[in-house]
């Protein structure tokens, strides 16, 4: 029996395959204390006033730790858990157990590593050791061919540097018995309620019921890999917008850490040798590679990923039009893409990658509202928030991080046809178009008077009119980005 006792705080690495710091403490053959603790600064306002965690993301939440808990029981452990600020309930527990060492996952941005920072500094003073790990990315910080200083600008140049020149490790073996300390209460797992949230609604009309935890996250993965057979696939359908396996919907437990980016990989790296590799398999180690990519900006450029002037330090006249950011939060441009995905999103939780990008580039090039009002919305609803990828992609679209393309404006009416030709996606979420025909529902607000009347949608009356001229909006937009500095 050792007398040494580890405390494992699980953070955004809501798992047991693959997951370092766990393997580093059992590898010593200490005794483990799993923690989990809800801080209530996760749950309190952004700062444009929307709830930080929203009620799907709250729920994936506390499914995530509930399995992770019941995953832990099987294997003879248990996870503690605890509510109040890290940095106090962590040393309170080692002075509690004993505890030799604290191990956690790193994180890269400011809210997280401040906690980080003020947990071992408290755990210094205690005389407590501590360890941190990297285990969020498919390629390792320490691993890279260049100094996080010199990470390139163009993730063109960050993939191809990386892809000759990285190992992608291993992953952890999952551990099969968990040597539980003893001597503390499990603790109760929070309720949304006890979090101010609501459960949310489910929606018949969702691509997808996302259970939150590892087992679901691992069976996600082997139903879209091996059972449905969609990887060889991938590249073709990842664009599309409607039903549960055009794309992978790996990001959410990513997100949490409950799929492990390396197991992903050899997941495909095993699909390659069984069944064929070609350039969808390629395409998601490649999408990988993106996600890496955001971490490492992240930890690169810090706080400068959340300024309004963005990574470029591009300062821009952007509006905070709280009457147009609601439209579009409500999904009441007139604009049916733009419409549909909001809706979806504000019913569901989740929305399309082309979706996010296309919603993303009406708010900033069309409306000229402040792209940090759209980051926070999509931070405080979408089930999938990953901090680094979210505001990564925000920058990108406003023309303002590190990798955009100047005034890159997405036709909406263009790439509604493009993706969404017989209008299947935007009827499915906006019903009051569902009588439009194909040649007319992008663009409603050519419907004359008698179509309007034929097709039962009275424009003004059931579907809004648009808010802007989509060319004269964008024109307008960008003299404004041009000229700024």
């Amino acid at each position: 029996m050792t007398d040494k006792t580890i405390v494992v705080w699980y953070r955004n690495d809501l798992r047991l395959h693959d997951h370092e710091a766990l393997h580093q403490a059992l590898a010593t053959g200490a005794q483990i204390l799993p923690l989990y603790c809800f801080d209530p600064r996760q749950f309190t306002q952004t700062s444009f006033g929307f709830p930080k965690t929203g009620t799907f993301r709250g729920q994936f939440l506390l499914e995530s730790v509930a399995d992770l808990r019941a995953t832990l029981q099987r294997l003879g452990g248990d996870l503690v858990v605890r509510s109040g600020l890290p940095e106090v309930v962590i040393p309170a527990i080692v002075h509690e157990v004993g505890a030799t060492a604290v191990y956690f996952h790193k994180e890269v941005t400011s809210e997280e590593t401040s906690v980080e920072a003020a947990l071992t500094d408290a755990l210094s003073q205690m005389g407590t050791r501590f360890e941190s790990f990297w285990t969020h990315t498919l390629c390792h910080l320490e691993d890279l061919p260049f100094a996080i200083e010199n990470l390139p600008e163009l993730f063109t140049n960050f993939r191809q540097q990386g892809e000759r020149s990285s190992t992608i490790y291993t992953t952890r073996p999952t551990p099969t018995t968990i040597p539980l300390a003893a001597g503390v209460a499990p603790g109760e797992i929070l309720s949304l309620a006890a979090l101010a949230l609501v459960a949310p609604i489910p929606d018949s009309r969702s691509v997808l019921a996302f259970q939150g935890g590892e087992t679901a996250g691992l069976a996600r993965l082997n139903h879209y890999i091996w059972e449905q057979d969609h990887l060889k696939s991938y590249k073709q359908t990842r664009n599309q917008m409607l039903g549960a396996d055009y794309s992978t919907k790996f990001s959410a437990w990513l997100s949490l850490g409950c799929l492990s980016p390396r197991r992903i990989y050899e997941s495909v790296k095993d699909y390659e040798a069984q069944r064929v590799a070609n350039e969808s398999t390629y395409w998601l180690i490649f999408e990988l590679f993106w996600r890496d990519y955001f971490y490492f900006i992240a930890a690169k450029h810090g706080d400068r990923l959340f300024r309004k002037s963005g990574l470029q330090g591009r300062e821009i006249p952007w509006q905070d039009d709280w009457e147009r950011l609601d439209l579009w939060r409500e999904g009441k441009t007139g604009f049916p893409l733009v419409d549909a995905n909001m809706r979806e999103l504000a019913a569901t939780g989740f929305m399309s990658n082309r979706g996010r990008q296309n919603v993303a580039s009406f708010l900033t090039k069309n409306l000229g509202i402040n792209w940090q009002m759209g980051a926070e919305w999509f931070e405080s609803l979408l089930i999938d928030y990953d901090v680094c990828s979210n505001w990564g992609n925000w920058n990108y679209t406003a023309g303002v991080g590190n990798d955009a393309r100047g005034f890159r404006f997405f036709n909406i009416v263009k790439q509604s046809k493009d993706y969404d030709p017989d209008g299947t996606y935007v009827k499915h979420w906006l019903p009051e178009l569902a009588k439009v025909p194909a040649s007319k529902i992008h663009e409603p607000w050519k419907l004359s008077t008698t179509e309007q009347s034929r097709f039962g949608v009275k424009l003004g009356v059931d579907y809004p009119e648009a808010i802007v001229d989509l060319f004269k909006s964008a024109e307008a937009n960008k003299r404004l980005y041009n000229a700024g500095v």
